[in-house]
């Protein structure tokens, strides 16, 4: 399976660079698996496609204060160090101390066994939080270190708050608007590098909604990276190692799927961060899903996969090569999301995490 069959000609001037001014008045376009029909719609629109009895299943991470500009200590040069996942390290967590891997910038002067600390100022130019780079990351294959983060302040958590600010996607430039906005209106605990962009969409009133036409809402959790946002590099697709995140799929959102399974509702995934978290849940013994806590997936969803609990998908456009193109291309088909994209492109929806959305039935 070649990765450049999952490519396209992505125009500049469709990345989205910044959010609907109002969530849910976006763009939707929807796909019919039956028979590859194509319809034109809002994003409010999506409850014309639910019905009383099925489920939407969205994932409730909230994007941490991830990115962190600072200044090398002693030399006083620039450095940036971007916060991936929280990690184990040779002792342990405090309140004031914590281990995480890290990506940072300029990777050169920033080299584990160097004594190398970047310190971190807030608004009033007092020093928050300092990183020390101690080690290589495990497995690491983009550059990722080990940072020891540590504080004064009552908590790394304030100190975070007080010197970091929101991550955004490579390809959008300057965005000077609510960082909120990068955030969806459900989002609960910050664990995540990156927003599950198909649920920014969705505003309280629409879920209101979507409850009072029968429609249940459950949530898991998958702690999403950067990885996100990376193209395979591997010529043949199977070939690609795919990363590792950690999800959780609690008790009451399995019991819901089983009832809503048992009545003939369908599951409906708010993204594919949603899907990945439950089909990982999936017991191919039992044939059950099953309640997971932080636990650890590398799932590959790509044609010829098979879908156990998610039976309709609510997502984005995806940026070309990803991992996220072979997913809609193993839920819908290649060919079917292909001509979609088309569509789309030659329609002038707005791309990638910023832009519209699409609704696979």
């Amino acid at each position: 399976m070649r990765t450049a069959d999952f490519d396209y000609d992505l125009p500049p001037e469709l990345i989205a660079q910044a959010p609907a001014p109002v969530r849910d008045e976006c763009r939707m376009l929807v796909l019919h698996r039956t028979d590859g029909r194509l319809e034109d719609r809002i994003f409010h629109d999506v409850i014309d496609y639910l019905r009383p009895g099925d489920l939407l299943v969205a994932n409730e991470t909230r994007v941490l204060p991830a990115r962190l500009l600072g200044a090398k200590r002693g030399t006083g040069g620039a450095a940036e160090v971007f916060l991936l996942r929280e990690a184990a390290g040779p002792e342990p967590r405090t309140n004031q101390r914590a281990f995480w891997e890290v990506l940072v910038r300029p990777g050169k002067r920033l080299k584990p066994g160097t004594g190398a600390v970047v310190d971190f100022a807030d608004a009033t130019g007092q020093v928050a939080l300092s990183a020390e780079i101690i080690d290589w990351a495990p497995g690491a294959q983009k550059g990722e270190r080990l940072a020891r983060l540590t504080t004064e302040l009552p908590s790394l958590d304030e100190a975070l708050h007080a010197v970091g600010t929101t991550p955004l996607p490579p390809y959008i430039k300057d965005y000077a608007g609510d960082a909120e906005m990068y955030q969806t209106v459900y989002a609960k605990r910050e664990s995540s590098a990156a927003a599950p962009t198909a649920g920014l969409h969705f505003t309280p009133q629409l879920i209101e909604r979507c409850e009072a036409s029968g429609i249940g809402w459950e949530t898991v959790e998958l702690e999403v990276g950067l990885d996100t946002f990376r193209v395979v590099d591997e010529e043949n697709a199977e070939d690609h190692a795919m990363h590792t995140e950690f999800y959780t799929v609690p008790e009451r959102t399995v019991r819901a799927i089983e009832r809503t399974k048992e009545a003939g509702g369908r599951v409906v995934a708010v993204g594919t961060t949603s899907v990945r978290s439950l089909e990982s849940a999936w017991n191919a013994q039992t044939e059950r899903i099953e309640a997971k806590e932080r636990a650890a997936t590398s799932l590959f969803l790509l044609p010829g996969s098979t879908f156990q609990v998610v039976d309709a998908l609510i997502t984005n456009f995806h940026v070309p090569r990803s991992t996220l193109m072979m997913l809609v291309s193993a839920f819908a088909s290649r060919e079917q999301i292909m001509a979609a994209y088309q569509h789309a492109i030659a329609e002038r929806y707005r791309m990638l995490s910023f832009g519209d959305a699409m609704l696979i039935v």
